[in-house]
């Protein structure tokens, strides 16, 4: 599975970052899904944080006839628990903390690092964040499934991660069933999880919007 790269967006004021978000868009999406986001979040001037970005590799994925497209895995059936490749999707996630290290060794602190992930993207994210050997500042979970559930290695560095989970209750194309039963599944394990629900489809609403942005000022004040 080769990287076909990210897309990177600096502080908006000009000042070195000090703070990272990474957001992993969904199937047949690109990094370039979410980038009118970052402005509409209206963070504060002085918020001195770099957005990445990442785009999918080209896959064939079984549930749409094998046809090659943007893609973190393949989903083998969309049944109520989704069945996916979870190699692929584990080595997708791997892509993610090295990326996550990258921005480590380039001198931001891990726990000002938050990752966040729409849809398929939100199962990386999932992955990505509660194994990552480090403290990092916060895991978003948007209109997502935590696919990795019964054999994911969690990370005692991130058992105490903030974590926010949101879901529309018209969704159409992940259940809000599978983000709610992800969301107790974590609390379960001992961790505490703030579960949303908006009145929207598989998409992202104004209000949610306002949400993320009041919690990433806060995560990253």
């Amino acid at each position: 599975m080769t990287a076909p790269g990210e897309l990177i967006i600096e502080p908006k004021n000009g000042q070195p970052a000090d703070a990272c978000v990474f957001i992993i868009h969904g199937l047949g999406a690109d990094g370039h899904d979410f980038e009118p986001l970052v402005p509409a979040l209206a963070l504060p001037e002085s918020a001195n944080v770099r957005f990445i970005m990442p785009h999918a590799p080209r896959l064939p994925v079984t549930i749409n006839g094998g046809m090659v497209m943007p893609a973190w895995y393949d989903i083998l059936a969309m049944d109520l628990g989704r069945r996916v490749d979870e190699v692929q999707l584990k080595k997708s996630a791997e892509r993610i903390q090295a990326l996550i290290q990258e921005q480590i060794d380039q001198g931001i602190d891990s726990q000002r690092i938050i990752v966040a992930g729409f849809s398929q993207g939100g199962a990386v994210a999932y992955q990505a964040a509660l194994s990552f050997p480090q403290p990092l500042g916060g895991l978003l979970a948007m209109s997502t499934y935590f696919a990795t559930a019964d054999s994911i290695e969690l990370a005692e560095a991130n058992r105490h991660i903030p974590l926010e989970v949101h879901h529309g209750n018209f969704d159409p194309i992940v259940p809000e069933t599978l983000g709610r039963s992800g969301a107790e599944r974590l609390k379960a394990l001992g961790y505490s999880v703030n579960y949303r629900q908006y009145p929207m489809a598989h998409a992202l609403c104004p209000q949610q919007v306002n949400d993320i942005g009041r919690w990433l000022s806060e995560r990253l004040a």
